[in-house]
């Protein structure tokens, strides 16, 4: 019984949230969009006849009529009503282009589609009269056939791009983004086509059978001048009114922000150095927007794409908790509990953050997760390997030649680190780097790095044997690794962002491979590595180096052919009878 009115409560929390002003915009904009779609296909008939286009206008009219009209008409009112809000609601008329441009249209469409509501969908019920293709097209073609263009591409864009901004952030969609965008382009075309077919179609009838349009006119019940000196003049009234709200709505917005961002301004100081100033209730994308601070936002704010991620660096406590919305997002993402969203922060008081991804962020790199264990420090396992001669190689090779060996080596390579639970950190002219234990401890990492080496030693013997005819002497690389602590953390900027790691550790890690120059071994691992995975490697030969930048000597195993490598496996005691007694069947697998 507690369970079930849990499982109640939580429902009853979830459903507010599910009617939130972003998805009640979202769906309404949706139903809009539908009812566009099938009255730009019903056009696209009048490239058939213009009884093509009124038989079509009858299903048309069917398939809207009833609880259909209803919902139109709500979702248009909720669309309209809560666009009017979203416009008071800006912080800052900063934006992007395409939302400017957006908005724009947006704003442009009641402007010129009041005429066509009043004329086809509110006069015929007050006037009494039907409202055909034939009557709409002779109102229209040709002296209004640009208005009607006009209002038809900004109903039809605007709606895409919603649509579009909404959709592009699932991989089905982006999968299947080119056949859309054909669609985007071939309804309106086709409806455009068939409008101009239809005017020029009743305008020709018309002129062969001067009696056309009287009796039409007669049967249909067409509207006097008086009738339609009412819908312009209340067309005018309307659209009039319309333009009044919007222009105060903005001027009383501009007068709101110039007296708010004087008093209470919480100050921002962003990684890097910039500090501004922003007003307490702004979110943290507007203020970076106000202050001209690059800062993506794919989404254009609506809390959907985490694009505008922060770490807040100082000022974390007493902070606004993330809505559930945000949080639905932050989980998505795999996100630390100091990461916000900036479109959905509103501080409280001072603070520091750090963005996380560039200003030129994609929608791909919405759905990017962050690693939970980034940003710390932490004892790991770190691979240098390099190929020896290579440079030299390549000088008496074409170009192409350079790049499908080095392809060919660094996916060899890569599957064989990977394949040990490593993870490729990047790959430096012919060299690898490698790094190990990150989410399994430095014990795991140190057995990985240890397998790796010898895998990646074997894929070489293979792969010199697939080239053996297109290669004068066989690829000979060399292997470095050292087990200590790093910093763990992405770095780097705009696309080049990347989980790496920094410190004594990597380089001497570094040190280690070019040593293997010096002994003319395949392999050098450091002392502490080979202690932490238990190993043992008697083929080795030991020696105590000075490395540039440390103090005090290091001691190394030397291998000079790293296939010859047996890590132990988990829980071994570093003498191999545990991997021995499994060969022989006595400890399960």
């Amino acid at each position: 019984m507690p369970d079930t009115a849990d499982a109640a409560g939580r429902r009853r929390r979830r459903f507010p949230a599910a009617l939130t002003a972003p998805r009640l915009r979202l769906v309404s904009g949706v139903v809009l969009l539908a009812f566009a779609l099938t009255h730009l296909l019903n056009h696209a008939l009048g490239l058939i006849s213009l009884q093509a286009m009124e038989q079509g206008r009858l299903v048309f009219n069917a398939v809207w009529a009833g609880p259909g009209e209803w919902l139109l008409a709500l979702a248009f009112t909720v669309h309209l009503v809560l666009g009017l809000a979203h416009l008071w609601q800006r912080a800052t008329w900063r934006m992007p282009l395409r939302e400017a441009s957006q908005l724009a249209m947006g704003l442009l469409i009641p402007v010129l589609g009041t005429i066509h509501v009043l004329g086809a969908g509110v006069a015929p019920q007050v006037f009494d009269f039907r409202a055909t293709y034939a009557f709409v097209l002779l109102g229209l073609w040709p002296g209004l056939a640009w208005w009607q263009t006009a209002f038809t591409l900004l109903v039809w864009v605007h709606g895409c791009m919603g649509l579009h901004y909404w959709l592009r952030l699932r991989p089905l969609y982006r999968r299947l983004q080119a056949w859309f965008l054909s669609a985007a382009i071939v309804v309106p075309l086709l409806a455009l086509l068939g409008f101009v077919a239809g005017g020029r179609a009743i305008r020709t009838m018309a002129a062969r059978d001067p009696a056309l349009l009287p009796g039409m006119a007669e049967a249909d019940n067409w509207p006097g001048p008086e009738a339609v000196a009412w819908i312009y003049d209340l067309e005018y009234r309307l659209v009039a009114g319309f333009v009044l709200l919007v222009v105060g709505i903005v001027l009383l917005d501009i007068v709101r922000g110039l007296l708010t961002r004087r008093r209470n301004r919480i100050r921002v100081a962003y990684d890097g150095g910039r500090k501004v100033g922003i007003p307490r209730g702004m979110s943290l994308l507007d203020g970076s927007r106000i202050h001209a601070i690059p800062h993506a936002a794919v989404c254009g704010g609506r809390g959907r794409c985490s694009t505008c991620r922060v770490r807040i660096v100082e000022g974390a406590e007493g902070q606004p908790p993330p809505s559930p919305a945000e949080r639905r997002v932050l989980e998505r993402i795999g996100a630390a509990p100091d990461v916000r969203l900036a479109c959905q922060l509103r501080p409280a008081h001072d603070l520091r953050v750090a963005l996380l991804m560039a200003a030129e962020a994609g929608p791909g790199d919405s759905m990017r997760r962050m690693d939970p264990n980034q940003g710390s420090e932490r004892e790991i396992a770190v691979m240098f390997a390099d190929l020896r001669g290579f440079t030299r190689m390549a000088e008496s090779r074409l170009p192409y030649d350079v790049v499908f060996l080095l392809n060919r080596y660094f996916t060899v390579m890569g599957e064989a680190i990977e394949g040990e639970g490593g993870r490729v950190d990047k790959f430096i002219g012919d060299g690898i780097m490698a790094l190990f234990g990150i989410g399994g401890g430095p014990e795991a990492g140190a057995r990985e790095s240890l397998a790796a080496a010898a895998a990646m030693s074997r894929a070489l013997a293979r792969l010199n044997d697939e080239l053996a005819h297109e290669l004068k002497e066989p690829l000979r690389m060399g292997i470095g690794l050292h087990a200590g602590p790093a910093i763990v953390g992405e770095l780097g900027y705009g696309r080049a962002v990347t989980l790496t790691a920094i410190g004594d550790t990597v380089n001497t890690a570094s040190r280690l491979e070019a040593l293997t120059k010096d002994y003319g071994a395949e392999l050098v691992v450091s002392d502490h590595l080979v202690e932490l995975a238990g190993a043992a490697i008697p083929q080795a030969a030991r020696h105590r180096v000075d490395l540039r930048g440390r103090t005090g000597t290091l001691g190394v195993h030397v291998v000079a052919d790293a296939s010859t490598v047996e890590p132990p496996e988990p829980g071994d005691n570093g003498n191999g009878w545990t991997r021995l007694r499994r060969r022989l069947g006595l400890t399960p697998a």
